[in-house]
């Protein structure tokens, strides 16, 4: 079911508006409601993945070796 809505903007965006919406074969009406659906839809979770890859990336040398890191700990972390 559609509804009314009354908004008050300047005459000089409206006429742009109009002009864009005729340019896109569509009603203002239609710009505005594809508007408000946009920000008003729930955002999407993102997954573990995504939450991964926005991590901040560390600096390591070239060179780095995870392996002879790894070993070089756990001599530290035992006395050995």
């Amino acid at each position: 079911m559609k509804a009314r809505l009354n908004i008050t903007i300047e005459a000089e965006v409206l006429r742009s508006v109009k002009y864009f919406a005729e340019e896109q074969n569509t009603s203002v009406s239609e710009l505005v409601e594809t508007y408000f659906k946009t920000i008003v839809k729930p955002k999407k979770k993102k997954s573990f993945s995504d939450l991964i890859k926005e991590l901040p990336k560390p600096k390591l040398a070239e060179n780095f070796d995870w392996k002879d890191e790894y070993y070089k700990a756990k001599k530290k972390k035992y006395g050995l």
